[in-house]
């Protein structure tokens, strides 16, 4: 008998599932030292395979470059292990005896994770080894555009966590993936939270699951190159992430934005650097290949290089060009320019002013990104702190790489492959998602008072409160108190004066 694909993939999600909560089970009785020893085995055998999972994902997908996704790889495997090893995860985490508290990490248990086509070995590799360190089972979901090569991350991770003396079926992935079983995964009543890495849609349907989520949304992140800018590096800075991986990372920038003081100069280092203005014809052309008809982005263009997306569009570029430069004057929804462009395409903006440039680069994210991640190149401290007070992003990145600043590879921040965009960008938290949001905290509280100490200190009801005098009332008014206490003084025009506007403030408050 022939079972519908659909049929098959929602019975071997409650399959994996189930054999999934029965290791995390055998699982929450590991020690610290324990998760820890199979952590390392995981991001040692991530690191091992780097290169290979990196060549396989790039020839299933076409996605991006190889090089570069080794490098993703080693941070989705020993950077994040390197940055999580000393976090306590399991048993008692933090003693307050002061206060009385006691914290004890509880594993959510299972652990859905879903893994997009732009980042696959890599995100395969993060997600386990921060769901395990977390004493969590985890279950993954692959894009079927890139089910070979996640499968293979998958059997590097699982194999080495068992040999490490992880329980079987701790590390499950989906081998006949379906819209049906991922729906049937995030649903799953024993699932207790979904890790959501994809698109706009499939991060909808994580948070309607009825589960736990932790979701992203896209990246559409503006470059601010400030006046006081060192410029060559700072168009170094913005290419080499822009190119990197062929612009993949969500994180990575969509837009330059500068100011009409230094434009000229601005425009000569892009050229220089191998940047392409295109023209308004050419600027046409293109666009007509970075949306597709439901305002989706078009795969065709995701982690392509710049020739590539020049021939596809039928427009001659220079030999050697690596981003494509669009001058652009407005946002929108129905200017695909000033949208998220997962590979090398920029807008290009120019304002009179930082004032206007940051105007703009609100509208830029407000017009999709919001939440997510900009960069500003500049050496002012004093505009930096104003966009860092008024911009609505989770990272602000300062003279650094978008796609490598924000996902912790040339930063401090955290490294991670799941970049949550707070509140504003409709996710759960804002931080570079580590383990430390994917176990609970059980918190002991030890009593410090009786009832009999409360009432003690509590007013009683029904009675007066007790009069304040005057002189209790304004007693950290100078002149008022030393006057107050030297029993009736006469005082001086200008004391008075002092004294009454004192008093007036006070009671304006």
């Amino acid at each position: 008998m022939e079972f519908d694909r659909d049929l098959i993939s929602i019975q071997e999600v409650r399959c994996l599932v189930k054999k999934a909560k029965a290791a995390q089970e055998q699982f929450a009785a590991f020690s610290q030292e324990q998760v820890d020893a199979v952590c390392a085995a995981m991001a040692a055998a991530g690191a091992a395979n780097a290169q290979r999972l990196a060549q396989m994902a790039v020839e299933e997908t076409g996605f991006g470059v190889a090089q570069d996704k080794v490098l993703k790889n080693l941070l989705g495997s020993t950077m994040t292990w390197d940055a999580v090893k000393d976090m306590k995860t399991v048993g008692v985490i933090r003693e307050d005896e002061a206060k009385g508290i006691m914290e004890v990490a509880v594993p959510m248990g299972v652990v859905a994770a879903l893994i997009p086509s732009t980042n696959p070995t890599s995100t395969v590799l993060y997600k386990s080894i921060i769901s395990v360190k977390a004493g969590n089972a985890i279950v993954i979901s692959p894009h079927p555009g890139a089910k070979n090569c996640i499968l293979e991350a998958w059997k590097v991770v699982s194999e080495a966590a068992k040999k490490a003396g992880a329980p079987d079926g701790l590390i499950q992935c989906v081998t006949t993936p379906s819209a049906e079983g991922t729906n049937a995964l995030l649903k799953h009543r024993d699932v207790g939270i979904i890790l959501a890495t994809g698109g706009e849609a499939m991060v909808r349907a994580a948070y309607s699951s009825g589960n736990p989520a932790l979701g992203v949304g896209p990246g559409n992140g503006p470059a601010f190159i400030e006046k006081s800018a060192d410029i060559p590096t700072a168009v170094r800075r913005i290419f080499d992430s822009k190119t990197f991986d062929n612009g993949t990372i969500c994180a990575s920038e969509q837009s330059i934005v500068t100011e009409r003081c230094i434009q000229d100069k601005v425009v000569e280092e892009v050229k220089r650097q191998g940047g392409y203005f295109l023209s308004p014809e050419e600027s046409e052309k293109v666009s007509k290949f970075i949306m597709r008809a439901n305002g989706t982005m078009n795969p065709k263009i995701v982690g392509r290089t710049a020739q590539v997306i020049a021939d596809m569009a039928g427009i001659s570029i220079p030999q050697g060009t690596r981003v494509l430069v669009s001058p652009q004057t407005t946002v929108g929804k129905d200017n695909p320019y000033s949208r998220e462009k997962l590979c090398p395409i920029l807008a290009f903006y120019v304002e009179d002013g930082w004032e206007a440039a940051c105007r703009r680069c609100m509208e830029i994210l407000h017009n999709e990104g919001v939440g997510h991640t900009m960069t500003i190149h500049s050496q002012d401290k004093s505009v930096i702190r104003e966009f860092a007070l008024r911009k609505p992003v989770s990272r602000l990145l300062v003279n650094t790489p978008g796609a490598l600043g924000g996902v912790g590879a040339t930063t401090g921040l955290q490294p991670a492959l799941t970049l949550g965009c707070g509140a504003v960008g409709g996710s759960a938290t804002s931080d570079n998602v580590g383990p430390q949001h994917l176990f609970n905290i059980r918190r002991v509280a030890t009593g410090l008072k009786e009832l009999s100490d409360l009432r003690a200190s509590a007013p009683q009801a029904g009675a007066p409160a007790a009069p304040v005098s005057r002189t209790d009332r304004f007693a950290d008014i100078p002149a008022l108190s030393q006057n107050a206490k030297a029993g009736g003084v006469t005082l001086s025009r200008e004391e008075i004066a002092s004294i009454t506007r004192a008093v007036l403030e006070r009671l304006e408050r």
